[in-house]
């Protein structure tokens, strides 16, 4: 395995891990109103809440970001982040298509909420929707771009290795991935709904939900398969700046 790439990806996951920190210690009432459920009392601090679950995410996101590295290496992917391409792949085009992401999505919701039964999608408050930004891009990246996509590029390389599918294969697992990344933000969706199940949501709200995030998850992925998963968490991150945190004050 290589040092430099894993030095990255370590570096990604404690950053993530104290965004999570920090919400749950600092921003759990924000969070709970912006969501509409109470937190339950466990009967700890804030603080131990908080490291609680950062370690969470240090341990299974840690374990999938690595195992996810696994399938990018057997699978001839850059892994973390390109070693043979400019700052510039993983940084200046993230962030444009990052904005073309937001602006489809902000499109969408305009389009879509006179007609999906629910109306537009509510956004975190300031400063937790730049946590929130933050720690998505790299958690639900590490999740659906390095696990999912490399678990499926995986199989579906093997399984096309005699016909030299590895494109196809990758593109499918790609698919995959980003529909898991829609059905992914589901429970988030029924919890803003109040449905009991996903049969008592509008048709038009599930065809919204698939469509916006199933295109940010084609371009992350592409952006994965060509750059990394530095790449892919940067088309994230910036597309929910300008979509929570920027359109989100306006």
């Amino acid at each position: 395995m290589n040092r430099k790439q894993l030095s990255v990806f370590f570096i990604l996951l404690i950053a993530y891990a104290i965004c999570a920190f920090v919400t749950y210690t600092f921003f759990l009432d924000q969070l709970t109103a912006f969501i509409g459920i109470p937190m339950p009392d466990m009967g700890v601090s804030p603080i131990v809440l908080g490291l609680a679950n950062a370690g969470i995410v240090l341990v299974l996101y840690g374990l999938a970001g690595l195992t996810g590295y696994w399938f990018a290496r057997k699978l001839g992917l850059p892994g973390i982040y390109s070693e043979d391409g400019s700052w510039g792949r993983w940084a200046l085009i993230p962030l444009g298509l990052g904005f073309v992401c937001g602006l489809a999505i902000i499109v969408g919701d305009l389009v879509f909420a006179p007609i999906n039964g629910f109306g537009h999608f509510p956004h975190p408050p300031f400063p937790v929707s730049i946590l929130a930004s933050f720690s998505a891009g790299i958690g639900e990246e590490i999740m659906f771009r390095g696990f999912v996509f490399g678990l499926w590029g995986f199989i579906l390389n093997w399984a096309f290795k005699r016909f030299n599918g590895r494109t196809i294969a990758l593109w499918i697992a790609n698919v995959i991935a980003a529909l898991a990344f829609g059905a992914g933000h589901l429970g988030t969706v029924m919890v803003f709904t109040g449905a009991a199940s996903l049969a008592e949501l509008n048709p038009v709200l599930l065809l919204e939900v698939f469509l916006l995030n199933g295109v940010i998850g084609i371009i992350a992925g592409e952006r994965y398969m060509k750059d990394g998963l530095v790449a892919a968490a940067g088309v994230h991150f910036w597309t929910d700046v300008f979509w929570h945190v920027l359109w989100g004050m306006v």
